[in-house]
C-alpha cells in the first residue's frame, strides 16, 4: 500500500447545526501559520484508491455515558477513560464517507451530514459530485443520508446507488412521524428506482463484498474490499468510538438499536480484523479514521494508522 495525504481547511459541524463552521487555520508559536487541518487521505489497495474524506467533527459537552458504557458502573467507565487519556464530560464525533476508484468505477460510501464538508473533500480528492458512479448506503442514519440531495435534487446525479435490502425495508416501512424514516422518504426513497438491494455476501462491484453487520440498525453493513491480495473493510458504525465501543465492544451504545446483536457483531468483525491483521476506515473513528484492531484481554485495542502504508 502507498499513502498520498492531502492536507485543506478542516470543517467542524454538529448533527443538530444548520451550517458548517470553519475551523480556524492552525499557526505556530511564532505567529506564522501553519498548514491547515488535514480532510482527505488516500491510500492504494491493490489496484484499488481508497480515500477516507472528512465531512466534518462535532464537539459536545454533553456526558459521554449517556451515549457510551450504558450497561457498566459510572467507576468503570471513568477508570477506562482515565486510563486512556479521555475525559469523562466531553467527546468527539467524526464523520467520514469513504471514496473507492477502481479505474472504471468512483464509488462513495455514505453521503455524510449534507451541511458541505463531503463536497469540499471530494474537491479536495479531486472530484466533483457527477464524477461518482455509485452510491453504497451502509445504513440510513441521518449522518449517513443527509448529504443524498441538495436543494431537492440528487447530489449525485449519474450514480447508480447500492444498499442492503433489509435496512432500506425496515425504514421505508415507518410511519410518519419517525424522524429517520422520514429523511429516508426525502432523501432515499425518490432514488429507489435506481438502486440494487443487497443482502450478507451480496457484490457492489468486482472486489468489493457487503457483509452483513445487524444491530447498530436492522440492516447495518460492512464492506470488505479486497484488491491485489490485499484486503481493507469499511466498518461504517460498527463501532462509534475508538474506546468506549471498540476496545469494549460488549459496552451497550444508544445509538445501537438492539444493543445485544450490535455488540455480538463488533465481536465477529472486530474479531475477524484482529486475527487477520486486517487495516479498517470506521466512519467514526478519529480521522484519518483508518488502523487496526489488536487483541486485548476480553476486548480490543485501536491502532491507528501512522506510517505503515508509506512506500
Amino acid at each position: 500500500m502507498t499513502l498520498t495525504v492531502n492536507r485543506r481547511q478542516a470543517f467542524f459541524t454538529s448533527v443538530a447545526a444548520p451550517a458548517v463552521l470553519t475551523l480556524p487555520t492552525l499557526a505556530h508559536a511564532d505567529g506564522h501559520e501553519a498548514a491547515p487541518a488535514q480532510i482527505t487521505n488516500s491510500i492504494t489497495l491493490g489496484d484499488m484508491k481508497v480515500t477516507s474524506m472528512l465531512d466534518g467533527v462535532r464537539h459536545g459537552n454533553e456526558e459521554p455515558q449517556g451515549t457510551f458504557g450504558m450497561n457498566v458502573s459510572a467507576e468503570e467507565f471513568a477508570t477506562v477513560s482515565e486510563e486512556n487519556f479521555i475525559p469523562v464530560d466531553t467527546t468527539s464525533f467524526y464523520f467520514t464517507p469513504t471514496l473507492v476508484e477502481t479505474g472504471e468505477e468512483v464509488i462513495l460510501f455514505d453521503t455524510g451530514l449534507g451541511q458541505g464538508g463531503l463536497i469540499k473533500a471530494l474537491a479536495e480528492a479531486g472530484k466533483a459530485p457527477e464524477d461518482i458512479t455509485t452510491v453504497v448506503l451502509t445504513h440510513m442514519h441521518p449522518d449517513h443520508i443527509g448529504g443524498m440531495m441538495t436543494d431537492g435534487a440528487p447530489t449525485y446525479a449519474n450514480a447508480n446507488y447500492i444498499t442492503g435490502q433489509t435496512e432500506y425495508d425496515f425504514w421505508a416501512a415507518q410511519e410518519a412521524g419517525n424522524r429517520v424514516g422520514d429523511l429516508v422518504k426525502t432523501n432515499v426513497t425518490p432514488l429507489a428506482d435506481k438502486m440494487t438491494f443487497i443482502g450478507d455476501g451480496g457484490s457492489v462491484t468486482s472486489g468489493i463484498t457487503g457483509m452483513a453487520s445487524f444491530g447498530h440498525t436492522p440492516g447495518h453493513m460492512v464492506y470488505m474490499l479486497e484488491s491485489g491480495g490485499q484486503q481493507l473493510v469499511l466498518t461504517a458504525d460498527l463501532a462509534n468510538h475508538y474506546v468506549w465501543s471498540l476496545a469494549y465492544p460488549d459496552w451497550e451504545v444508544r445509538f445501537d438499536m438492539d444493543k445485544e446483536a450490535a455488540a455480538g457483531a463488533r465481536r465477529d468483525v472486530l474479531g475477524m480484523l484482529a486475527a487477520d491483521k486486517i487495516p479498517f476506515i470506521g466512519y467514526h473513528m478519529p480521522f484519518p479514521a483508518l488502523g487496526y484492531v489488536a487483541p486485548r484481554d476480553d476486548g480490543f485495542r485501536y491502532v491507528p494508522v501512522s506510517y505503515q502504508f508509506a512506500g
